[in-house]
């Protein structure tokens, strides 16, 4: 999914100040009855044509090419479906004292979401790190998650919306529109690259629709007074702390095994961060009405890791140190990049 970097003087990404506006609008007027029924059936559509393009525009090439860096992406992989899922699993032991069951459900269902790709590549352009890798690992995980996720999900969730049915749903609005896209891509993939800007708007688009008919039947069921500002406030904070540790244990961890400044840098963006993109056409196939409370903890993570990592980043920019990845990234700066999933 296209997806501009975050701005330097911004503090909120305007695509999260769409995405919370539309939370609102299904506050105030959410779809109901025949509208709902349409809404719903849009947004699988939506689903499904998202995960198309997803497949059109991932280079095979691109892929197959990093492998030669395997270690690296091995590495993320573990990060992204390893380490978060147990230390979504430790967090248990904050409920009922700072966690409800329900956000708990969603914060875990956050760990076993894929990396980014396109926000992951911008910070480590800027922090002057392995571009080409950002750009590979971000694609194996994101690959990776659309058939380890729903499976991490029925392993680990259990009672909490996934069912045999769900990973049917997962399988034919996910998988099969996402293979058809990488099928046909030697005849779609140009058409999607030179209108890359005006498909990522339908990716948007999509995405908000999503949102839309989440919570929109999540306010009709009455599962928004649940939820009070203490616990929401608690989730923040159990939040921040899951990206600090993320953040430490992927720059240091990767010292550790071994791996240069520039390949670190791509580790931690990687391998510290959420897609939304990714995650929330997840959620609405595995939760259904509940949808609106599981990706509540996946929005708040995905602007605190925008705003922490931007400033990461610049920091990472001004070392000294850095010029010696200045190269990496100009080498994939002017060459034509697969910004297929965020």
């Amino acid at each position: 999914m296209t997806h501009p970097r975050p701005p330097r003087w911004l503090p909120i990404d305007p695509y999260v100040l769409l995405l919370l506006g539309t939370v609102g609008l299904a506050a105030l007027l959410p779809a109901r009855g025949t509208g709902a029924a349409a809404a719903s059936g849009a947004s699988t559509a939506a689903i499904a044509f998202l995960f198309l393009l997803y497949g059109a525009r991932l280079s095979t090439r691109e892929a197959l090419d990093g492998l030669r860096h395997w270690r690296l992406h091995l590495t993320v992989l573990i990060c992204t479906f390893a380490v978060f899922p147990l230390l979504g699993l430790a967090a248990r032991g904050l409920v009922p004292v700072l966690l409800t069951q329900p956000l708990y459900q969603g914060l875990l269902f956050l760990t076993l979401v894929p990396s980014t790709i396109q926000s992951s590549i911008a910070f480590t352009s800027i922090a002057r790190g392995n571009v080409p890798a950002a750009i590979c690992a971000g694609s194996f995980s994101s690959l990776t998650g659309i058939v380890l996720t729903p499976l991490l999900a029925a392993v680990l969730l259990g009672g909490g919306g996934f069912s045999a049915d769900s990973l049917v749903k997962i399988v034919l609005q996910l998988l099969v529109p996402f293979l058809a896209g990488q099928v046909t891509r030697r005849w779609i993939g140009g058409f999607v690259t030179r209108h890359s800007k005006v498909l990522g708007l339908v990716d948007r688009g999509s995405i908000l629709l999503v949102v839309y008919t989440a919570f929109s039947e999540g306010v009709t069921r009455g599962v928004w007074h649940r939820v009070s500002p203490p616990r929401l406030a608690a989730l923040l904070a159990v939040e921040a702390v899951l990206l600090a540790v993320m953040l430490v244990l992927t720059w240091y961890g990767g010292r550790a095994l071994g791996f240069g400044r520039e390949d670190r840098i791509a580790i931690q963006f990687a391998g510290s961060k959420k897609s939304l993109a990714s995650g929330l056409p997840m959620a609405s196939v595995l939760f259904g009405a509940h949808a609106s409370l599981a990706v509540l903890p996946l929005m708040l993570f995905h602007q605190m890791q925008l705003m922490v990592c931007a400033v990461i980043a610049r920091r990472r920019a001004r070392d000294p140190r850095g010029t010696a990845g200045t190269s990496a990234a100009h080498a994939v700066q002017g060459q034509p990049q697969d910004r297929a999933l965020r």
